[in-house]
């Protein structure tokens, strides 16, 4: 993407422009109506949330908190961090991020149109000698002229190879058109717009859509936007996807390539999936985002993957009032891996086809039994569950739930060989010790960074730490227990607004953290980390110094702001769905 406005890391200064103004939402320059049908993906900014919206929010509430301070120069300093090195350009001064980071204040559109057909593509053979791009940028310039022409002229002044720069007419309006040794770009201004495009063609359509507010054609009237619904068309920030035309983005497969891009997304069928789309919004105290990849959910394609959903899981028992967060899923592995194979077998060559039964056979020799066997142990259930209020990651949990429990223990030994050092049984559960680093070997042992294993016959659980494990067994429910009723209130409310039958759930409670624990955690983590990258006495005294945002910010601003976030996700017969808030 070679647009003249998108030069510095544009994301960064669309989250300082979320959470750093107070300017009213407004309509984007290009809403679907009024975008192309032929549009294959787009980005909507529709400005900086109201400040009635400012207030009540929970997000933008701690943002605007004086204890976040050292937080948020400690986003700025690391923006200019990721700036090249070799980059003959001058940092921004943090006054200049403020300010040019207000043009986010505006709305805009971000986007890309598929090439016209063989007919319209033939009659602009001419218009350029570079491949097709499609790429396109809208940006409402009402009120920010002077600024979006100061941040215009000083990227074009850091460039190390000024480009050749011409001035044409398109669409009524003057342009640019900046060429660059590998790139054309086309910049001009179209009534209050701001218009990029990679193609004239490209520009002259989006500025003619410019100025209508509905347009013949638009993608709106398309199937796949249609089929999109509430998802679509509302929001602070939005996005939309059309899959099935990526393909067009794919290189030309060569003649003398002996991997084909063709035929691969046509074994994973990635014409089933319509779109991937969504939208950000603020609902009062929430920020909330919704989202989707629709298309058809019919056997063989990638929604295989994720099977039809849960009424209740069965690691929500071992879910308690003292929980602070808990994950879970489902996947299914057997299906994942008949798509990988049906993909890798038509990546080889005519002639190597088979290649991909004999890595079965010998992967299956591998570990004693076939792969199809192997990969249905697994129930296709997995979570996490965090009880510390500090978040130590030693003191988490794992869950796996699992069919068979000597064959899934027979998987364990042939996986893992030499990296076990124990193996015990209490009752029903055994009891293993893995070494993530080092085995045992002819010479001796040689083993360290463990991980512990107890296995049940219906699930395994893990953990760093052997006596988190004992205590967690310990207050754990019987197996076939029901979920209990302590459950987080605001989960039990959270989980009354999905569907029935889930893929995933999650939620992360705030209030439970012990945040002053937390920040002292991560003081001592940060500099065990810098002091293990140091060599001299010198080095290791001064990395022992942790950065100042995490020794100066107030770390009870976090509670007083956040309080709950919970999200799911659910496959029905239009696709798979993700819904998350925070408040």
């Amino acid at each position: 993407m070679n647009l003249i406005f998108v030069r510095k890391p544009a994301f960064p200064m669309l989250i300082l422009a979320v959470l750093g103004s107070s300017r009213a939402f407004a309509q984007a320059p290009l809403e679907p109506a009024q975008l192309p049908a032929r549009t294959t993906f787009y980005l909507i900014w529709r400005g900086t949330p109201p400040a009635e919206a400012r207030k009540a929010n929970s997000l933008l509430a701690l943002w605007d908190d004086p204890g976040l301070a050292p937080l948020r120069a400690a986003i700025f300093q690391n923006m200019q961090g990721n700036s090249p090195k070799d980059s003959a350009a001058q940092p921004l001064t943090r006054e200049e991020v403020e300010q040019y980071s207000s043009l986010l204040e505006n709305s805009l559109v971000l986007g890309y149109l598929r090439k016209p057909d063989v007919k319209v593509a033939a009659a602009r053979a001419e218009a350029s000698d570079h491949p097709w791009n499609g790429m396109f940028f809208a940006y409402d310039r009402t009120g920010k002229e002077l600024l979006l022409a100061k941040a215009v002229l000083r990227l074009r002044s850091q460039e190390k190879e000024q480009p050749k720069i011409s001035q044409i007419t398109i669409a009524g309006s003057p342009v640019l058109k900046i060429e660059r040794k590998d790139s054309v770009t086309f910049w001009g201004e179209h009534g209050k717009y701001a218009v990029s495009a990679a193609d004239p063609k490209v520009f002259e359509e989006i500025a003619t859509r410019l100025d209508s507010k509905i347009a013949t054609g638009s993608l709106a009237q398309t199937a796949a936007y249609q089929e999109a619904g509430s998802l679509v068309g509302a929001g602070v920030l939005e996005f939309f996807v059309r899959v099935s035309q990526l393909r067009d983005l794919a290189p030309p497969d060569s003649a003398n390539s002996p991997v084909k891009a063709a035929p691969i997304l046509d074994a994973l069928k990635i014409d089933a999936i319509h779109s991937i789309c969504g939208h950000l919004s603020l609902e009062g105290a929430k920020a909330r985002v919704q989202g989707a990849m629709l298309g058809d959910v019919a056997p063989g394609t990638l929604f295989d993957f994720w099977p039809a959903g849960q009424l209740s899981t069965a690691s929500l028992p071992f879910v308690s009032a003292e929980t602070v967060s808990y994950t879970q899923g489902h996947v299914n592995l057997p299906a994942l891996y008949e798509i990988i194979k049906r993909a890798v077998r038509v990546a080889m060559p005519q002639m190597q086809q088979g290649g991909t039964d004999m890595i079965e056979a010998m992967a299956a020799g591998r570990i004693g039994m076939p792969l199809s066997e192997a990969l249905n142990l697994p129930s296709g259930e997995f979570a996490s569950i965090q009880a510390n209020p500090v978040l130590d990651p030693q003191r988490a949990v794992y869950y796996l739930g699992i069919r068979k429990k000597p064959e899934t223990l027979r998987l364990i030994r042939s996986i893992f060989g030499d990296q076990l050092s124990s193996e015990r049984n209490e009752g029903d559960t055994t009891f293993l010790k893995v070494s993530l680093s080092g085995g045992q070997g002819s010479t001796g042992v040689a083993q360290w960074n463990f991980f512990n294993l107890a296995v049940k016959p219906t699930f395994i659980l893990g953990t760093s730490r052997n006596e988190t494990l004992r205590e967690f067994l310990a207050k754990s429910p019987a197996t076939d227990a029901p979920a209990r009723l302590d459950l987080p209130p605001a989960f039990v409310a959270a989980r009354a607004q999905f569907p029935e039958t889930l893929n995933s759930i999650s939620f992360l409670n705030f209030q439970k953290i012990d945040w002053p624990g937390l920040k002292n955690r991560w003081i001592t983590e940060a500099r065990k980390i810098s002091e293990k990258t140091t060599a001299t006495a010198a080095q290791k005294s001064a990395a022992s110094q942790v950065p100042d945002w995490l020794t100066n910010v107030n770390p009870e601003v976090f509670p007083r702001h956040l309080h709950f976030i919970a999200g799911a996700s659910w496959k029905d017969s239009k696709g798979l769905h993700i819904d998350e808030w925070l408040e």
